[in-house]
């Protein structure tokens, strides 16, 4: 058995994942990056909607309790509770252009980083067999006195995500503790984040806290703020 069927099985399985077709979380999202943005508490309390196979994701309560926000890979919306569209972009990555840690985000910004950064969080590890993602089995890492195992993890052009390459760590049950990457919509930082607490909701295994660190040169996390905190209070899958 390869590292990934191991990890898909310890997470509900391929076949359930695919009998699935829309998820449901209450969750909170928040840490240093968004306060730099001039966001924070923007994401504390949402109720989040989206498609397992597709790019999209609804955030009721953003930004305020009477409108919700709307994300696509080519667009992003805020709208009215009743679907009026109050504001929206097009080609919603290219208005990063530029960005540095420090560059403030209007709440399309955050919609789009939101957006895209839980989607796949919520999809995986069943992301990383939709079509063109390419894995490879890396060495061992060790920490803390355990032994993780590593997926380097290549994403197509199509799949919107922190950076085309990332590493990902997984436990000896096969659950997911750590993913590397490099926030190119943040301002570049190599970022090593870390997750547990992982629970059932209607067969698929989900980590309820996830904690982003700024990574050291020799891949350990750096101390400090957490660069960003996200947390699950509840999840469905249907």
């Amino acid at each position: 058995m390869t590292l990934l069927e191991q990890v898909l099985d310890a997470n509900g399985g391929l076949k359930r994942w695919r009998e699935l077709q829309r998820v449901s979380v209450r969750m909170s999202i928040d840490g240093a990056l968004f306060a730099r943005k001039g966001k924070s508490g923007a994401l504390a309390n949402v109720v989040v909607e989206g498609h397992t196979g597709e790019q999209f994701l609804r955030f009721t309560g953003f930004p305020s309790p009477s409108k919700r926000g709307v994300y696509r890979p080519d667009r992003v919306a805020v709208e009215a509770l009743d679907g009026a569209e109050l504001e929206a972009r097009d080609g919603p990555r290219a208005a990063f252009a530029g960005h540095t840690e420090a560059t403030p985000w209007d709440d399309l910004h955050l919609l789009y980083f939101a957006g895209y950064t839980n989607w796949n969080y919520l999809t995986t590890p069943f992301l990383l067999t939709y079509p063109g993602v390419a894995t490879e089995e890396l060495g061992p890492w060790e920490q803390d006195g355990e032994t993780w195992s590593r997926l380097k993890v290549e994403f197509p052009p199509d799949i919107v995500t922190h950076s085309p390459e990332q590493v990902f760590y997984f436990d000896e049950e096969g659950l997911q503790r750590r993913m590397d990457y490099r926030a190119l919509d943040a301002g570049g930082a190599s970022i090593a984040l870390y997750s547990w607490e992982h629970k059932d909701f209607s067969g698929i295994v989900v980590p309820t806290l996830r904690r982003a660190l700024r990574m050291e040169p020799d891949g350990s996390a750096a101390s400090g703020p957490a660069f960003l905190n996200v947390e699950i209070f509840d999840a469905s899958f249907e």
